[in-house]
């Protein structure tokens, strides 16, 4: 039972799910307006989650047999054969996909539904399918999953998104490539051998380390801007810390791009990205 668990969360990537229905809540709470019922709250936590995981479960069948190839992946479970690919399971994904869209048309809202599609259409389909096997930009383009996710937040009190939501779905912009690129400079080896032209294998560790921290600049300065926006002293001294410890992080990169600075970095996008997103949440509630 624990391998099946075990093999769930991976196939549906819950943990980037709990993630991305965190920036989803982060844009329901900046968003200016009336309090939404606490139902609506967790339907549309519920609904960016089974999304997630239906564009998380059908980027591991399509990828399947790259997964084979690289040493960082060839234990998942469409790898190993503790899951076979077939009817049932795309039926079971488009299903995953479709009900939460809907319920999110009926109750949230005609936007919220359109950026929860969006926001797995992106990650599961133009980054996996048409981007990642063919383009160093698979990532920037893939970044805008997390950004949509913020959009549906915020739609569901406003279709039409106002200073605070759109900057927190600029930051999940900025954020996701240093964070990725990261992790694809410490696997550099193996995306190379399967042929994957993620940016350090184009353009090499030095040159992408200094792309990294240009992103990790922009991305803490970006992420600076809510507390002019209302936010408070709170979210800036979370959102501050994170940023910081990811900035010295990128900087020991540029510094010595190698497998543990990388790794290091990888960590420290997600220290940032945590402090950022628990900032937005609490930083609201202390300015009100």
């Amino acid at each position: 039972m624990r391998t099946l668990a075990a093999d769930i969360v991976s196939v549906f990537k819950l943990r980037i799910g709990v993630a991305i229905t965190l920036t989803a809540l982060v844009g329901l709470v900046v968003t200016p307006g009336p309090a939404v019922p606490a139902w609506k709250a967790l339907l549309l936590a519920l609904c960016v989650l089974a999304s997630s995981g239906s564009a998380g479960a059908f980027n591991q069948i399509i990828e399947r047999g790259l997964d084979a190839r690289m040493a960082r992946t060839r234990d998942r479970p469409f790898v190993r054969g503790a899951f076979r690919a077939g009817p049932a399971w795309y039926i079971g994904i488009l299903l995953l996909l479709v009900f939460p869209v809907g319920a999110s048309a009926v109750c949230l809202g005609g936007f919220a539904a359109l950026y929860i599609f969006l926001g797995a259409f992106v990650y599961g389909v133009v980054y996996t399918v048409w981007l990642k096997p063919r383009s160093t930009l698979n990532i920037v383009v893939g970044g805008l999953a997390g950004s949509f996710a913020v959009l549906a937040g915020s739609a569901v009190i406003d279709p039409s998104p106002s200073a605070l939501p759109l900057l927190f779905a600029l930051a999940l912009f900025l954020w996701t490539p240093p964070h990725f690129w990261s992790l694809a400079m410490a696997a550099r080896a193996d995306y190379a051998r399967a042929g994957v032209p993620m940016l350090p294998v184009v353009l090499g560790d030095r040159t992408t380390a200094r792309v990294i921290l240009a992103h990790a600049v922009a991305l803490v300065a970006v992420s600076l801007l809510p507390a002019m926006h209302g936010m408070g002293p709170v979210y800036l001294t979370f959102a501050v810390s994170g940023g910081l410890y990811f900035l010295w992080k990128s900087v020991l990169l540029v510094r010595a791009p190698t497998r543990a600075t990388a790794m290091a970095n990888f960590h420290g996008s997600l220290v940032q990205l945590g402090l950022m997103l628990a900032g937005g949440l609490l930083g609201h509630a202390f300015a009100l």
